[in-house]
């Protein structure tokens, strides 16, 4: 909702929250709809903004952009001001849009406390309602037109669950999913009698092995779990969603009660019932399509990422057996120089098992490095540290997460300037420290491996390669991750890994990551 809420005229902090309900009902009524919903309220004497705006998932949107902090006049939208003027019901008022296209757009007042809500249980006025809002059901004119051809017993009921958002009362809705495109609607009177079914409606149960129109027909008697979900909603007095599997095929229900209210007509004595306005019960607007086959998606991609699993489990198992084998063989050597070029080959394989290990651990592709750094550095601690030297070594920094390609090339990033500094910087010391830092500077991921030791030789040259390790590094560097490399050579040596970052789709939205 727009932060415009706290500003407008007319809304206390009860009043601000009854139009958060509002706002959080009013997705799906869009959907059914088939139309664009607004809310508007009064910013001043003279002007309205919208602070919510709903888009249909089952058909293409009438604006382009979301509407949420337009701000409207009395000349540009006359039905809106009056609605929030005089709390008329606005009807099928013909206009365009910016974008060009001609709607049909309808006005519902929203009154604060809801009418039937605003009297005592002894019959007396506790708090006038007042118009706070408006709720505008904007629809192109095409699917307005279609509209009128539909059943009058659908209309009607779309109208009375329109309604029903404009007091708050679509209970539930906010945990429905989204209504697509290849969803069925059925409406169901309050005895339990298909009164409408809609043409996908009609194919889908034919799915289920109902060739016949079923429309006059009690829901009770079809072999169907519609029944029961229709009188579960009933009991609980809100909207529901339920998934079944009925023979071999997987369906989502979800039900919206609908119920009639009359604000002229006295005694509201019972005004609240569990928190639900008292009106009368008028049937249900049920709603499914057929899961089954994104369901069978969804196990086969299961499956696979199973698969995937078992196998980094495996490889990181091979890895490790090959590691343990390096290590026998070196013990054997009588050559100081093999032996070490043993040892350095032994941590590059195990930084890359330390990756397969997460991801035969994890769901995702998506590593947390400090997690990684956090193994190198404690494997570092265990076997390659001189005993008769003080060295510590440290990590520090936040976590960053990257794609599986880019974690296992810094893992030996991380490795090699390990190996590196504890080898060749402290020859000369018997104490000091090594640094891993970890930064994420928003657009960019930033690594830095920093000791106090004897630092490089005045004629060490990078480029001609004096260095298998630093080699080794640059060439990840630059190519796997498309990054710079940067060494300050003083008191020890500063290495700098800088490489930018890109979004990736997660299943919180979008995050960032760094590019490949």
């Amino acid at each position: 909702m727009h932060e415009a809420v706290n500003y407008c005229l007319n809304l206390n902090e009860a009043s601000i929250d009854f139009l958060r309900l509002i706002e959080a009902q009013m997705s799906i009524v869009a959907d059914l709809s088939r139309a664009d919903i607004l809310l508007y309220a009064r910013k001043s004497e003279q002007e309205a903004i919208a602070l919510a705006h709903a888009q249909p998932h089952s058909l293409a949107h009438v604006y382009n952009k979301s509407r949420e902090g337009y701000i409207i006049t009395n000349k540009t939208r006359p039905e809106v001001m009056q609605t929030l003027l005089t709390g008329r019901h606005q009807k099928e008022y013909r206009s365009f849009i910016a974008e060009g296209a001609p709607v049909v757009r309808q006005a519902l007042p929203v009154l604060y406390p809801p009418p039937l809500a605003a009297f005592s249980s002894a019959g007396e006025t506790s708090e006038q309602p007042r118009v706070i809002a408006a709720l505008i059901i904007v629809t192109n004119l095409i699917e307005h037109e279609r509209h009128r051809l539909r059943s009058r017993v659908f209309q009607q009921a779309l109208k009375r669950l329109q309604v029903m958002v404009s007091y708050g009362q679509v209970l539930g809705a906010e945990a429905l999913t989204p209504f697509g495109e290849q969803d069925g609607i059925i409406f169901v009177d309050s005895l339990g009698m298909v009164q409408y079914a809609s043409g996908i409606a009609l194919n889908l149960y034919r799915r289920l092995g109902y060739k016949e129109n079923i429309v006059k027909r009690r829901l009770a008697d079809l072999d169907t779990a519609d029944e029961e979900i229709r009188q579960t909603a009933l009991t609980q007095n809100r909207c529901l969603e339920r998934e079944t599997k009925e023979g071999d095929r997987y369906w989502v229900r979800k039900a919206l009660p609908l119920e009639t209210y009359s604000p002229g007509r006295r005694p509201w004595s019972d005004s609240f019932k569990r928190g639900r306005l008292v009106g009368k019960e008028d049937g249900m607007i049920i709603a499914f399509h057929d899961a089954t086959e994104s369901r069978r998606q969804d196990q086969e991609i299961r499956v696979k990422n199973a698969m995937i699993q078992e196998v980094h489990h495996r490889v990181k198992n091979n890895l490790q057996t090959i590691a343990g084998l390096l290590r026998m063989q070196a013990r054997r050597v009588k050559s100081e120089e093999a032996r070490q070029i043993l040892d350095e080959t032994l941590n590059r394989i195990l930084s890359i098992a330390v990756i397969h290990e997460f991801l035969s651990n994890e769901n995702s592709n998506i590593i947390n490095i400090k997690e990684v750094s956090h193994r190198i550095v404690a494997q570092f601690r265990q076997g390659m540290l001189n005993p008769e030297k003080e060295i510590c070594l440290e990590l520090v920094g936040e976590p960053i997460y990257l794609p599986a390609r880019q974690a296992t090339a810094c893992s030996l990033i991380i490795n090699e300037l390990l190996q590196n500094a504890i080898e060749h910087g402290f020859e000369h010391k018997q104490k000091g420290f090594v640094r891993v830092n970890l930064a994420d500077e928003g657009d960019q991921v930033i690594i830095t491996v920093a000791d106090n030791g004897d630092g490089l030789p005045s004629d060490f040259k990078l480029d001609q390669g004096d260095s298998l390790g630093f080699h080794i590094v640059k060439i990840l560097v630059e190519e796997d991750l498309k990054g710079q490399l940067q060494l300050e050579n003083g008191n020890g040596l500063a290495v700098t890994v800088k490489f930018p970052k890109i979004l990736f789709r997660g299943e919180e939205g979008w995050k960032e990551h760094a590019s490949l």
